[in-house]
This record gives C-alpha cells, structure tokens and sequence, in this order.
C-alpha cells in the first residue's frame, strides 16, 4: 500500500512541476504606432533608453561621415595617431542569408577592425554573429537555462525510477534492557486458581535480539505512474523550448547592443571629421581677419562654434565607454577585457536593402518560441489534469522479503549460534473509494489553469499579428526615411561646397557658412541614424517572425 502512494505521487510531481518551474507566457502587446528611435539634431547628444523587453541600455544612432578621421577610444586603451579609412569594403553581408540559423547583421567587414587605433589588439575580434555565438556560450542566462535543461532531465530520470524495481536492505541489533512483560491468567499457572486470581506477568523475548532482511518491491499497474512517464518526453521538450527562448533574448540584446556600440564610434568619427574640418575654417578665417578681410565677431563665432563639437565629443566618447561596457555585459565578458569589432555600419544603397521589406508568406505561430512553449505548456497542463483523474484508478504492486534474525540471552551467543531464515512474497491491491472530492476539486482548479493558458495562446496569437504587421510598417518607413536623409546629405554637402566658394571669393557671409556646416553635420547625423533604425526595424521584424536566431 506505501509503495502504490509513493508511485501516485511521484507521478503528480512531474505533472505539477511545470507549474513553478516554467516562467507563464504572457504575451506581450506592442504600442501601436511605436517607432524606432529617431535622429539627433547635430548638436545633440545621443540619449540611452532602456531596450524594449531586455532591461538594458543602448545607445541612440549616431553619425559617420564619408572621409577620413580618427577612431575614439575603447575603454582601457589608449588612443594612437592611426586613422582607418571609412571608405565602404567591397561586398556586403547579405541581410537574409541561406542558413537562417546565422544571425542577419546587414553589416559589412570593417576594413582594419573597429578597434580603438584601428590597429591589432590584445582583445578578442567578434562579428555580430561571432558575438552571439559567444554570448549562447558564455552568457549567464543561457547558462543557467542550461542547467534548468539538465535538472530536467534529472528530474524525469528521477519519475522513471518510481517504475523500477524498489530494492532494499536493512540490518538491526537490539540490547532488551528490560524486557516487556505479558499479563497471562492464573489459571495457565495454576489449575486450581481462582477465576479472580490476579493476572501473572511473564517476560516473553530474550536479550539480544538481531535481523538482516532484504525487500523488493515494484509497481505492477499504476494508470498515474504511467501518464506520467508519457509526460517525461513533454517535459523534457517544455526544457529545451525555455533554453531556445533564452537564447533568442540574449541575440536581441546583443545584436542592439553591438549595433549601439557602431552608432557611437561613427558618431565620433563625424564629430572629429567635423572639428578637423572647423579649425582649418578657423585657421583661414583667423588669418583673413589679421589681413583685414574679415570681422573678429566671424571667427568668434567660429571659435564658439568649435568649443561646442569638442564639449559634445567628450560626451559622446563618455558614451563610447558605456557602450562597449554594455556589449561585453550581454557577451557575457568582463567589463575589462578588451574586444575589437570585425564589422562596421555601411553605406547602403537603398535599392539593396528594398528586398528586405518583403513579407514571409511561410510563416507559421510556431514559429516564435513564444507561442511552441504556449503549446507545450497546454498539453503537459492536459496531461497534469489526466494524472489526477487517473487517482480514480487501483494501483497494483507487488512485494518479496527475505532474511535471517537470532535472539539470546549471552550476546557471544548471538554471534556463534546459527541464524533462521524467513520469507514472504505477496501483492498488494489499492482501491480509491471516497477522498471527500479532493480530486474533484484538484482537477477543477487544473482545468481553469487549462482555460487561461488556452485564452493566453488566443491573446498571443493576435499580439504576433499585431507585431508583424507594426515591425512590417516600421521597416518601410525606415526605408523611406532613409531615402530622404540620403538625399537630403547629397543636398547639404554640395550647399556646404557652393557656401565655402562664396565665403573665399568675398560673396558669401560667415553666418551662411556655418549654418551650411550646421545643416550638413543634422543631415549626416539624419542619414547614420535612419540606417541604424532601419536595421533595428530588421532585426524586430526577425524576432515577430521567428527568425531572429534559431541555432542550436
């Protein structure tokens, strides 16, 4: 009867372990009409925010400009006199590669390495996908959803046991200080005692008394124990979809976190471009004024103008710092080691980034590991339900003992006289006739648990809608806007070209030169920050369709 109990509830411990151990999907709902973040005026700095669904913080686009300039610093090295060319490497990482496992980056090669001299470092060199990869090995979440799989896995081992053959062994020696006596009639004693003769006490027992015994037991029928080795396989799937979640988490964080860390380097290259480009402005209107050719109010203004890019740039480089810090947080590395990044933002052609707008017509709710766990959570529910309706059912086990015990007075005795032997053999049958509808209630409460994750797979279900379609409108206004702010640089580069002509041939006023400068540094800041939206867009219309990072 013990080991039919024992069997009953281990079954119910599978079955009602998903209920604490597995995080409840709830879906959550997109603001409609959310965008991504949009560009800073030139003059501003770039704000951190908290990225959606991931607590961390990222970095707002920043800017690159299409020459030369010097690469800011990477926290904890020093910054040397090399400047890398920004010149856009021939070929491009293609945005929908054949094997979807790999992460889609839409980044070209960085030509020396996106270091901080641009030179080789000590560090470790990541791409985005090798940055990922790294974090689904050295993130701690992922780590940890990993020993979740293995404690899985114990634990179904440890139900699959109840099925096993039970076997145990057990060995006593017992010193009777003061044997118990027994109260026995007169009359045994003596024939012709009274009926109301007091009863005689009498010691039955010796000693020393010993006993070595062995048992096996094993569950023969157990409808419960039998659900809940068909529920191990569920179980087991429930483990691994929780692991495949965390790691599509982890490639969102690091894939926004090393897009933040190129926005702040580019942002820094344009505002060093844009100050080289200021003191020679300075310099040539320093020395037209000294010839008389030009007031001091325009190269005060200029020399305003320059203190202005500088302030900004070490802000930015604050930035810089926090970014890199950011993107080794999600990898999974120390805030002190140092990494160089094997891949920049390019200068895209809008023609090539069209093709990524187009809809996925094969897209299947399964997809999205959101709603595969929504699905494995409803069928171990049913299965939890079926485990306690199968409580109604007899369980049948059957037992064997066998052993030896002595008994003697002298416990040497004990040791040198001969042992008897025993046996038993048996079954034993346990029928449920009336638990008071504990049951009833038990499977009450479950199928209401049932219900509302069914209500939730429906409430998801229209969320994913809701998402796809949002990141889909998302992405084609990303590409529009990047059209405009591509024009729109075209248009202010060559306003700056015509403006500086003037202002040296004695046409044009400083005033008109500098709000050229202004207007040139707002569109290329513009161009740089709809490109990184538009990647953003990319990968959170990945992620609604399940395609975000689906490796091993």
């Amino acid at each position: 009867m013990k080991t039919s109990r024992t069997t009953h509830t281990a079954a119910l411990y599978l079955l009602a372990g998903w209920l604490g151990a597995v995080a409840q999907v709830i879906p959550a709902q997109p603001s409609v009409g959310q965008q991504p973040t949009g560009a800073a005026a030139s003059g501003q700095q770039p704000g951190v925010q908290q990225a959606a669904g991931t607590g961390s913080v990222v970095a707002q686009p920043g800017s690159t400009p299409s020459t030369s300039s010097n690469v800011p610093s990477q926290p904890g090295v020093n910054t040397g006199t090399t400047t890398p060319s920004l010149t856009t490497p021939n070929g491009v990482v293609n945005l929908q590669p054949g094997d979807i496992s790999t992460f889609n980056s839409g980044l070209g090669v960085a030509p020396n390495g996106l270091s901080p001299t641009g030179q080789s470092t000590g560090g470790q060199t990541f791409t985005l996908q090798q940055a990922i990869d790294f974090a689904i090995e050295k993130n701690v979440s992922i780590r940890n959803g990993k020993l979740d799989a293995l404690s899985a896995e114990a634990r179904i081992k440890e139900i699959k046991a109840s099925a096993l053959p039970q076997v145990a062994a057990s060995a006593s020696v017992t010193d009777n200080l003061i044997i118990q006596r027994a109260f026995l009639p007169a009359i045994f004693f003596d024939p012709k005692a009274s009926p109301d003769a007091p009863a005689v006490p009498v010691q039955f027992g010796v000693a020393y008394s010993a006993n070595a015994a062995a048992s096996v037991n094993q569950v023969i029928y157990s409808a419960a124990l039998n659900v809940g080795l068909r529920a191990a396989d569920t179980y087991r799937e429930l483990a691994q979809r929780n692991l495949a979640g965390s790691k599509v988490v982890v490639a969102e964080q690091v894939a926004k976190a090393y897009y933040g860390v190129l926005v702040a380097l580019e942002r820094a290259k344009l505002l060093d471009y844009n100050i080289t480009r200021l003191d020679t402005t300075l310099g040539e209107t320093q020395a037209m004024n000294q010839q008389g050719f030009v007031e001091k109010l325009d190269v005060q203004r200029l020399e305003v103008q320059a203190n202005n890019l500088k302030a900004e740039r070490q802000k930015v480089q604050n930035l810089i710092e926090l970014s890199y810090v950011l993107l080794k947080f999600q990898m999974g590395l120390g805030v002190n080691d140092e990494i160089t990044l094997a891949e920049q933002l390019e200068d895209r052609s809008v023609n090539d980034l069209r093709p990524l707008i187009s809809d996925d017509p094969t897209f299947k709710y399964q997809s999205r590991i959101e709603y595969s766990t929504l699905e494995t959570q409803i069928k171990l529910a049913e299965q939890d339900i079926e485990v306690t309706q199968k409580g109604y059912y007899p369980t049948l086990a059957a037992f064997a003992n066998y052993g030896y015990n002595a008994g003697r007075n002298q416990f040497t005795q004990l040791i040198n006289s001969p042992w008897f032997n025993f046996a038993s053999l048996g079954v034993s049958l346990q029928i449920p006739i009336f638990d008071g509808f504990l049951k009833k209630n038990q499977i009450a409460q479950k199928r209401y648990t049932l219900q509302k994750a069914q209500n939730s797979g429906e409430l998801l279900r229209n969320s994913i809608d809701l998402q796809i379609r949002q990141s889909s409108i998302t992405l084609r206004n990303g590409l529009q806007t990047l059209q405009t702010q591509k024009r729109n640089r075209d248009l202010a580069t060559e306003i700056v070209r015509v403006t500086r002509i003037k202002y040296k041939e004695g046409v044009g006023s400083s005033l008109e030169v500098l709000s050229a400068e202004g207007s040139l540094r707002e569109a290329q800041t513009n161009y740089y920050s709809s490109l990184y939206d538009f990647l953003i867009a990319k990968v959170d219309q990945d992620k609604s369709l399940g395609r975000l990072y689906t490796g091993q």
